[in-house]
This record gives structure tokens, sequence and C-alpha cells, in this order.
């Protein structure tokens, strides 16, 4: 079907295109005048991005679609509701418990009709590249409208605080069980320390050691010093019993012994010199000899008592180094000892200062959460208040017009289209050559319109035309 033939055809069947358009369009345009004005009030609101002063954690930086489309259903949600329903005490109205009471259909309280009323009529849209929330209700009084909005706005800010509060208290309520038993641990682990400090006599302090270590130093330092004095008088002693005590130095530089040698030399020089020249009988040669003798037993008896001394001397060294040793040994014992009880008291210790830190994180957390349980600010404000709307928003007349006729022209279109094909008609001599395959001859005049007779005998000779133009086929 060619353009030309649509507009033949939508020509033809004019009267039923314009019947149906009519009929679409009329109807559309009153029901729009008819139905009652509707009026919507909207708000917004912006959530914060910005972190949260109290808990330290917020929204992320970009504020994602997920984060954006769960506030939109908490701000549809039964609970904000709810609360629109009970801070505006609607279910204490006569006339909405009256109206009510002839629309409920099943048994059911009046606050849950309300919430079905109100979710019906009222649009939420979260900005798709901002933080902004608009909220809008529709209702047949425009201060209604704005007023409702506004208080599903406070409602929703309210039940986003609650939201957040209410999981601090709880959390709070738990910390604080948490902290009683953390404090009860710290007091059991402190106590069991000083017990431990108190049975072994010891204060689990480094400086105690310090000194310690620092006798047990100072007792190695004077054993090996005593032992080197030991091992000295040792071999003295051995070259006193050996017969070389004259020899020994502590013999030599003794000035009595220095002193004896010097008379005995002289004496003995003496002796030499006057027995020589007097004899041996002489009595200066006997008395010298004498002198001789007792100078001699003098310096024995000296040597004797120096050697004896350097035996004494030796015992002495001998009996200072084991008793050195025994406390060092006894000091390493009871290093060894303070060691051990250090090791077990630093059990205890750190039993203390893990139940220290323990509690210090659970009061941290419990200080944070009963900061955050007593909040008042939520991280959602009011960007816009809705104001009473001046002008409906339903039924758009206009609108409703430009849809009607959309509609009543499709709808115009298929109905002549299903009549031309239900009852086909030539409309053309295209129609002519189209169907009966063959070249069209000539076109009469058109169709005279005054008379029935008239139309049919054009009629006639119109299927003369079309039987002549078969034979000559």
């Amino acid at each position: 079907m060619t353009f030309k033939q649509f507009l033949s055809i939508l020509a033809a069947r004019k009267k039923l295109f314009l019947a149906v358009l009519i009929s679409v369009l009329v109807p559309a345009i009153l029901l729009s005048l008819i139905l009652p004005k509707r009026y919507t009030a909207v708000a917004s609101v912006v959530v914060d991005v910005k972190p949260d002063p109290l808990s330290a954690t917020g929204y992320s930086a970009m504020m994602t679609p997920a984060i954006m489309a769960t506030q939109a259903d908490i701000l549809t949600s039964d609970r904000v509701a709810r609360k629109v329903v009970r801070n505006l005490k609607l279910a204490e109205n006569p006339q909405i418990r009256q109206q009510w009471e002839k629309e409920r259909t099943a048994d059911g309280d009046i606050e849950t009709w309300l919430v079905e009323t109100f979710q019906k009529e009222l649009d939420v849209k979260p900005s798709r590249e901002s933080s902004v929330i608009n909220v809008s209700y529709r209702a047949a009084d425009p201060k209604f409208a704005a007023g409702l909005v506004n208080a599903f706005v406070q409602a929703y800010i309210e039940t986003a605080l609650d939201l957040r509060v209410d999981p601090a208290k709880q959390y709070s309520a738990f910390f604080e069980l948490r902290v009683k038993e953390a404090r009860e641990a710290l007091e059991a682990a402190q106590a069991k320390l000083s017990a431990f400090q108190r049975d072994k006599g010891v204060v689990m302090t480094d400086e105690r050691m310090d000194v310690e270590n620092q006798r047990l130093n100072e007792l190695s330092s004077q054993l090996v010093a005593l032992q080197s004095l030991a091992s000295e008088a040792t071999s003295r002693q051995a070259q006193a019993n050996s017969g070389s005590a004259d020899k020994m130095q502590e013999i030599t530089n003794n000035m009595v012994v220095a002193t004896l040698r010097a008379d005995l030399s002289r004496q003995e020089a003496r002796f030499q010199e006057l027995s020589s020249r007097l004899g041996e009988k002489n009595p200066q040669v006997v008395e010298l000899s004498a002198s001789i003798a007792e100078l001699k037993a003098r310096l024995d008896s000296e040597v004797k008592r120096l050697s004896a001394g350097v035996g004494v001397s030796s015992t002495i060294s001998r009996q200072r180094e084991a008793q050195t040793r025994h406390e060092l040994e006894v000091q390493r014992a009871k290093i060894l000892q303070m060691k051990q009880v250090r090791d077990e008291g630093l059990l205890f210790l750190r039993d203390v200062e893990n139940a220290q830190r323990a509690f210090e994180v659970v009061v941290s957390r419990r200080n944070q959460t009963s900061l955050e349980s007593q909040a008042t600010l939520s991280n959602v404000s009011i960007l816009n208040t809705a104001s009473a709307p001046l002008e409906h928003s339903s039924p758009k007349v206009f609108l409703n017009s430009i849809l009607a006729l959309f509609v009543g022209l499709l709808m115009g279109v298929g109905a002549v289209l299903a009549a031309e094909f239900s009852d086909r008609r030539v409309r053309s001599g295209a129609d002519i050559t189209a169907l009966v395959g063959v070249n069209l001859i000539g076109v009469l005049p058109g169709r005279p319109k005054s008379t029935a007779a008239g139309r049919l005998g054009f009629a006639q000779r119109q299927q003369r035309l079309i039987g002549q133009a078969t034979l000559s086929k």
C-alpha cells in the first residue's frame, strides 16, 4: 500500500476516523476536567558525607548508589510512616477514623491503613550524582500535602538518628558489662602478683638484680686476685720448705736479716785476720768465734721466723680464697634463685599488663559508644522544606489532551485500516491495475453526487469498464 492509497482510504472513511478520534479525545478531555485536582508538595534533604566526629567513621567520600537507595528505602519504610502518624496524631482524628471505618474491608488497625495510604502517594527520588533526596507527596489539599511531606522528612531525620543511636546504646550496654569483667580480671591479676611478691619477698624491679650482679662481679674479681696471691704464697712456702728460705725476697729484703748478715760478714773477716795472726786459741779469737756463732744463731732464728711468716701468709691466702669462693657460689645461687623468682613473677606481671591493656581498650570503646548513644544530631539535613503548591499537579488537561489525540489518531487509523481490509474497495486506477493486472485504457469523469441513480449508473459504468479491460487482455 502506497501513501497515496492510504490517503484515499482515509479520505473515503473519514467519518469512521473522526468518530473514533472524537470518541477518544472528548472523554479524555472531559475526564481531565471532571477529575478532582491533586497537588504535589516537594521537599528535599541532603545526606552529609563528612566523617562522623563521634565515631570517626561515616559514609564514603563518594556517595554510592547503594547508600542513596538505602536512604530512600528508609524514607519509604513503615517505621517512618508510623512515626508520621504518631507525631501528627492522625489516628485520633475523628474524620480520618470515620473514613477508615467506611473503607476498611478486613480486620486491621487504623495506623496500618494510614501507612498504606501514605505510601501510595509518597514518591522518593534520590539524585544520581549528588547526595540530595527529593521527597514528594500528592493530595487533594495543598496544605495537607505540604504538611505531610514535611512530617515525612522530619520523621525520616528522627529515624536516621535512631538507627545510629539505638545500636550505639546496645553496644554501650554491652561494653559496660565487658568493662566490669575486664576490671575484675585486672584486679584478680594484680592480686595474684601482689600475693606472689609478698610470699617471695621480692619486688619486680631490675635495680636489685643490677646490685646483686655487681656484687657477683666484685666477688669474682676478688677471687681471681686471691687465687693469684695464694699461688704466690704457696710458691714461697715451697721455696722455704726446700731450704732456700734465705734466698726468698721477703728475707733478703728484711732489714734485720741484712744487718745480721753484714755483722756476720765483718766478724768472720776479723776472725780470719785474728786467727791467722794470733792463732785459734787466742782469747780474742775464741771470743770472736763465740760472737760469730751467736750471730749465726740469731740469723737462723730470724730466717726461720720469716719463713714461718711466709707459711702463715700462704695459709691465710688460701683461707681467704676458700671463703671468697664460697661467697661467690652463694651469690651465684642467690642470683639464679632471684632470676627464677623474677621469671615466675614476670608471668604474673605480664598477666597484669595484658589485663590492663584489655581494660583500657574496653573502656575506650565504652566511652566512644556511650558518646555515640547520646548524639542528638543526624547526618541528614533538610535542604528545602515543602510549601503549599499554588497549581495542581494532576490532572494535566493539556498533556492528557495531547496523549488522547495521539491515541485517538492511532485508533482511528487502525479502525479505518481494519474496515478497509474487511471490505476492500477500488479507490483509484492504480487499484484496478493492481487488481486486474492490465493497463488502464481510460478514466471516466467524476461520479455525480446528486442522486442515488446517478451513483448507481456510475457504478455500472465502472463495472463495464472493468469488463472491457478484461476482454482486451
